[in-house]
């Protein structure tokens, strides 16, 4: 009975179903839509941009989401490099106030990335979640289509770093959700098999599509309550729900 004890945490590794829990950042646990949104404030009023375009704070953010959603599909996609992502979305922004000033534009980008991997708004129950899988020894890593540099200093500010046993970014990895070649490289970097791992993500193309395809379970972190007619293994609407599954 000492013996069994002593290699309950071997036992239990052996008899679960999972190992592995590969997680997004993005939208899944670091709550990018409000970190970026408080981020362009921020960029706003240290620019002083309500007195160089036409309109407040929100017409500047509605344009600015608009070019963002357009230029990282293209991104994405392979059409454009991460830095002409990363400036060109605040330059067509300013086009649409009749600013044609690319030096702005780029200055913007490099505080907007600055400034963005300081903010540490989370989902509800992240840290919670994080700690419970932890004690329950699972190994936890992310797969993440961000910037290298930048989801580092995501996870640093809010306080995540230590919860992950690999990072992989598509900057690391030379590849990017939803291509099998990222989710591969992320179960050789962990030494995990397809069996033992799940893929636990918000977006249904990059997340649940991508690593279907690249043989894993996923579970969908349905946070807004989206419709979809791809099938995950499983759906939640919040993160604590993750207690059900593991």
């Amino acid at each position: 009975m000492q013996t069994l004890h002593k290699d309950n945490h071997r036992l239990l590794k052996f008899m679960r179903k999972y190992n592995h829990l590969f997680f997004d950042l993005d939208h899944t646990l670091w709550d990018f839509d409000t970190n970026s949104k408080l981020t362009l404030v921020d960029i706003f009023k240290e620019f002083d941009l309500s007195t160089k375009i036409s309109g407040p704070f929100d017409d500047f953010y509605t344009q600015y989401l608009h070019h963002n959603k357009i230029l990282w599909e293209r991104y994405q996609n392979g059409f454009i490099s991460a830095d002409e992502l990363k400036w060109r979305r605040m330059w067509r922004t300013l086009l649409d106030f009749k600013i044609g000033d690319e030096v702005l534009a780029k200055s913007l980008s490099q505080r907007f990335l600055e400034i963005l991997p300081t903010k540490e708004n989370l989902f509800p129950h992240t840290i919670e979640i994080l700690n419970y899988l932890t004690e329950k020894k699972y190994a936890i890593h992310l797969i993440t289509n961000g910037f290298e540099k930048t989801q580092w200093s995501k996870l640093r500010n809010s306080k995540m770093e230590h919860f992950f046993e690999h990072v992989i970014t598509s900057e690391g990895s030379n590849s990017m959700k939803p291509e099998k070649e990222i989710f591969d490289y992320a179960l050789q970097k962990a030494n995990a098999s397809v069996s033992e791992s799940i893929m636990i993500g918000d977006n249904l193309e990059a997340d649940i599509k991508g690593a279907k395809d690249a043989g894993l379970d996923t579970v969908f972190v349905n946070h807004i309550n989206a419709s979809t007619n791809i099938e995950p293994t499983y759906i939640i609407s919040h993160l604590n729900e993750l207690e059900n599954i593991f």
